[in-house]
């Protein structure tokens, strides 16, 4: 019986499906011509027969060489990818680790035990010979068994193992880890890294006015001193330094040494402020960086556009940026100082003055939730703008809610005609605005907390900056004039001081209401005239007394209502104090006034052994903001930075979106703990 089936087993040849089609139609054509022969004649027909047997024995002889020789080819192939693909995973450089169910080490192929060493890992658990690769190996199961083919086509990392860097890849179906060994690529990358090119300027900030009293061979010695002190110190960081003027120099280095240097947080600053004071002759270095860029020319130009950053801040500190990173400070510890010369501010006048002149109607933008100081500057640029003739308004959105003090404040000077009209709605600016209109931002320069966003990006091409704060990253694009001096006490100073240079028109200049307003914004931003004050502040607030600036008003400016009184003395009864530091949170379901935040703040300071204060409170739904106050020799600034905040050394805020309060407070207590790990 297995002899008959045998015999009746289809050749190897036929069982190709396709060859078999072939032979089945070849056979139909040879019996169809050999009936045909013998139609016509019995002996063609024989021929015929003869012709045909012989030639469907040679092609069935030749089919089947072929299909022999391909059996042989494909048995041979499959050998030899066999032999390969075990040869490969015993010598070719790729590591691979077998493992089990319980994540134990079964088999490791000869590379990745070379790389081990005598180091000897089977049976051991994944996680006592890598945490990361057990973990990597963890989610790649979990994201297979959920069948998520987006992360299971992501699962490839780069782990640092052994002193090599890997990057692997996790099979989970054959239980395999396989390890690529890219060390080599990883230095050469590194290498690369740390071998680009930065450059940087710096500036001595206040080099004039320290030396313009001093002889000769005194601010020779003093120029001396700080060219020795810089050069040593970038030197030991393998940075080039050039002097290019008497108080300007030209940094040259690799990432690598930027990186030496940041890791140092540019003590340089420090060493030479604290050098110069000891002599009487305090001088601070301010210092752009900018890295990250192929063109020479590209990276000058942003060192200096970051040097200027760095002295729109105030000076003492350094800004390190890339053209399309983030901006890192360093330094910035110190109050600015106060400019001797009012050079500056004539200039801005004037400069001021052309702008206003060449455009047709000129409107004046505070931030929002404004404060005294925020109208009161603008009030006075109004007035500004009046005195040239000039169709003026201040941006205002009178259907908010508003702190007593601005409702106070409306409500004086909706009774002066001169100041009838003085308010314009947002929606009316951007119907009225025209390509020849001026914007005019006051007593801020971020245009995300402007009085109406729409209103800036409307007249965006036609922006004036006047500002007290610290200038940050979030900045206009190319605005026609900028006047930002933060040792100012306030931007009613700054606007004060224009006065001086303008028409001396005593019957256009500033009215009672404008003038009161200004010294209320001064007199608040300044604590009574306590903090961040200078000579030039008495001067702008003696000014104003002696245009009518009422100092009865500005006490009922600054009363406050019942329900002011008590929200701030419940946020005060909430602080926790701990060191220096004092913390106040209020409840997340329950709304603040951002002015009575602020004045808890400043309330917070009275305690004794507190030298920083923060108030986190909601301010809308979605909104949390943070009030930080410091007694001037504490930075909080820095603080409120890291939490995209800004503001000055003593005075600054931020406000974080979609988060609680806790969660706020939590972030704040984050940043402050690790500050006092950094300064220990």
């Amino acid at each position: 019986m297995k002899q008959e089936n045998k015999k009746l087993r289809v050749p190897q040849i036929f069982q190709n499906r396709s060859i078999g089609w072939i032979a089945v139609l070849v056979s139909l054509i040879a019996l169809l011509g050999t009936i045909l022969a013998f139609n016509v004649n019995w002996l063609v027909g024989v021929i015929w027969l003869v012709l045909v047997l012989i030639a469907l024995m040679i092609i069935f002889r030749t089919l089947r060489e072929m299909s022999e020789d391909t059996a042989k080819y494909l048995a041979n192939l499959s050998y030899r990818i066999k032999r390969s693909g075990e040869e490969s995973a015993l010598k070719m450089p790729i590591g691979l680790l077998l493992y089990n169910e319980k994540h134990e080490v079964n088999w490791v192929n000869p590379y990745l035990q070379h790389v081990l060493g005598d180091n000897v890992i089977i049976g051991e658990q994944l996680s006592e010979v890598s945490e990361k690769l057990d973990q990597l190996v963890t989610d790649v199961t979990e994201a297979d068994e959920a069948d998520d083919q987006k992360q299971l086509d992501e699962q490839e990392t780069r782990i640092n193992w052994q002193d090599h860097t890997f990057v692997v890849k996790v099979q989970p179906d054959i239980q395999v880890v396989y390890l690529y060994d890219v060390t080599e690529n990883e230095e050469i990358r590194e290498n690369y890294e740390n071998h680009r090119l930065f450059i940087g300027m710096v500036s001595i900030d206040n080099y004039d006015e320290i030396t313009e009293s001093m002889s000769d061979a005194n601010a020779s010695s003093l120029r001396t001193f700080v060219t020795r002190s810089l050069t040593n110190w970038m030197d030991a960081h393998q940075i080039y330094t050039r002097r290019t003027a008497g108080d300007r120099f030209m940094l040259i280095g690799y990432d690598e040494g930027l990186k030496q240097a940041e890791s140092d947080k540019f003590s340089i600053l420090g060493d030479v402020r604290e050098a110069t004071s000891a002599q009487n002759m305090p001088l601070t270095l301010s210092i752009g960086i900018a890295y990250h860029e192929v063109s020479i020319n590209r990276l000058a130009e942003n060192a200096q556009s970051n040097l200027d950053l760095a002295l729109g801040r105030g000076g003492d500190q350094v800004v390190v940026k890339a053209e399309d990173g983030e901006a890192r400070f360093y330094g910035g510890s110190t109050n600015p100082m106060v400019k001797r010369t009012r050079v500056r501010a004539r200039v801005i006048s004037q400069a001021l003055s052309e702008l206003i002149s060449q455009a047709d109607q000129v409107f004046i933008m505070g931030h929002s939730k404004p404060d005294m100081d925020s109208f009161g500057s603008a009030l006075g640029v109004r007035r500004i703008a009046q005195m040239h003739d000039k169709p003026s308004w201040v941006v205002y959105d009178t259907e908010q809610e508003a702190h007593s003090d601005i409702k106070l404040l409306l409500n004086e000077l909706s009774k002066e005609s001169r100041n009838e009209n003085a308010i314009i709605a947002p929606d009316e600016v951007q119907n009225q605005a025209t390509d020849h209109s001026l914007l005019i931002m006051v007593d801020h320069s971020k245009p995300s907390i402007t009085e109406s966003k729409a209103v800036y990006e409307q007249l965006s091409g036609h922006v004036v900056v006047i500002d007290h704060h610290r200038r940050g990253e979030e900045f206009p694009a190319e605005p026609q004039l900028v006047y930002v001096e933060s040792y100012a006490s306030s931007s009613s100073e700054l606007v004060s001081e224009l006065f001086e240079y303008q028409p001396n028109n005593q019957a256009r200049g500033l009215t009672r209401v404008e003038a009161t307003a200004m010294l209320a914004g001064i007199q608040i931003d300044t604590k009574s005239f306590t903090l961040r004050t200078g000579t030039r502040t008495f001067d702008a607030a003696s000014y104003l007394r002696s245009v009518g600036a009422d100092s009865t008003l500005i006490q009922d400016f600054m009363k406050e209502s019942v329900e002011s009184y008590r929200d701030r003395s419940h946020l005060i009864e909430k602080v926790q104090v701990n060191d220096d530091v004092a913390i106040s949170v209020g409840e997340d379901d329950t709304i603040y006034d951002p002015v009575v935040a602020a004045q808890a703040a400043d309330s917070l300071l009275q305690l004794i052994g507190v030298t920083r204060s923060f108030v986190i409170t909601r301010r809308d739904d979605d909104t949390i903001s943070i009030s930080a106050r410091s007694d001037g020799n504490e930075n909080v600034q820095i603080v409120m930075e890291e939490m995209g905040g800004g503001g000055h050394l003593s005075n600054a805020a931020t406000q974080l979106k979609g988060i609680t309060t806790d969660e706020a407070y939590d972030q704040l207590v984050e940043i402050l703990q690790a500050q006092t790990q950094i300064d220990e």
